[in-house]
């Protein structure tokens, strides 16, 4: 299993902040201490931006979007971007997208909404359209129902990139959206709020279907989890960590678009009950709401000597990249828990 670790993610005052020094930091730590990948995601700031700052303090690890917002973007600038950095970076950048949800993109960006996994398909297919004629100098010529991609002068043409077009990877939290990933991309990111059962009933077998139709292997799609973690050296430590969990599990539980996860564990008015503390402003007294059954099925919760073991017995077989939440310094946890973790078999092949 490959290890992985957030970049320039940072929590003050209960917000999410992020900073391009930093995260180059972060990454030659996360390096440094063997990691095989290191993530920035698109919160406050862009998340492009601290990548090229990384790829010049790394010369190993692979970096990538965890994620970049697809929507609001286009193709050509999306192609345009992930070229640069995969060339910057030497082959190790991973163009990761997401589609976000209808009042961002709309309010936030002023970007066009409608059919996101089809849009979202056609997406992928146009960046890969752009990169392949880059890559070959043939005309680009893409017409889809989203975008449409039928100029590219040599004025405007990288040229063929001496590392290749970079993987591409979505992010998805719906059935049809993971069968897209499933279809299109070389790896999927699952939401951080999910279960192994949910994993193993739902999620992983619509990643199949996807890749079963396209005529893919679904084995040879990487399903990377950004996994929660609940440990510590001491009490103190495993109670900050589990109460810091519980707030974040109430956060995205109280949202409508998680509910199919807490009702397949039979805890959908748990939901009901977070959606309305929410938007009552309670976002305090939510975390009461996760007991310690809901914390155990949603995140690992182990003492140090016992996470390697913890890990493997929920998630052995299912992921391929683990990615380690908030609350866990960039190289962190133990060397001998990293390298315990690292030993246990993913779901695809190397």
């Amino acid at each position: 299993m490959k290890l992985d670790g957030g970049m320039g993610m940072h929590s003050a005052d209960g917000r999410v902040t992020a900073s391009m020094d930093k995260a180059a930091a972060d990454a030659a730590a996360l390096e440094a201490a063997g990691y095989s990948g290191a993530w920035t995601a698109e919160l406050a700031h862009d998340p492009f931006l601290p990548l090229v700052l990384a790829a010049e303090r790394t010369e190993t690890i692979d970096l990538g979007t965890a994620i970049a917002v697809a929507f609001a973007r286009n193709p050509m600038t999306l192609a345009n971007t992930g070229w640069d950095l995969q060339a910057w970076s030497r082959g190790r950048f991973i163009l990761g997208l997401g589609s976000q949800i209808r009042p961002h993109i709309t309010k936030r960006f002023s970007m066009p909404w409608s059919r996101p996994a089809a849009r979202m398909s056609e997406m992928v297919a146009a960046i890969r359209a752009i990169w392949a004629a880059w890559e070959t100098g043939e005309r680009l010529s893409f017409r889809g129902e989203f975008y449409q991609h039928t100029l590219m002068t040599p004025m405007f043409s990288p040229g063929p990139n001496p590392f290749g077009p970079p993987p591409i990877f979505l992010a998805a939290v719906g059935d049809r959206m993971t069968e897209v990933a499933g279809e299109s991309a070389d790896g999927w990111i699952s939401h951080a709020f999910t279960t192994p059962d949910y994993l193993r009933e739902v999620s992983l077998p619509a990643l199949d279907r996807g890749a079963i139709r396209a005529g893919r292997d679904p084995r040879s799609i990487q399903v990377s989890i950004p996994l929660f973690i609940v440990t510590g050296t001491t009490e103190e430590e495993m109670a900050a960590s589990a109460a810091a969990t519980r707030r974040q599990l109430s956060f995205y539980g109280s949202t409508p678009a998680y509910r199919p996860v807490l009702e397949h564990h039979g805890w959908g008015e748990a939901q009901e009950e977070l959606n309305r503390m929410s938007k009552q402003g309670q976002w305090v007294e939510m975390a009461e709401v996760i007991d310690d059954e809901m914390l155990r099925t949603f995140a690992v919760v182990a003492e140090p000597d016992h996470l390697a073991e913890a890990v493997a017995a929920s998630h052995r077989g299912l992921i391929d990249r683990l990615t380690f939440g908030q609350g866990i310094r960039p190289d962190g946890p133990w060397p001998e828990v990293r390298e315990a973790l690292r030993a246990i078999p993913g779901r695809s092949p190397e």
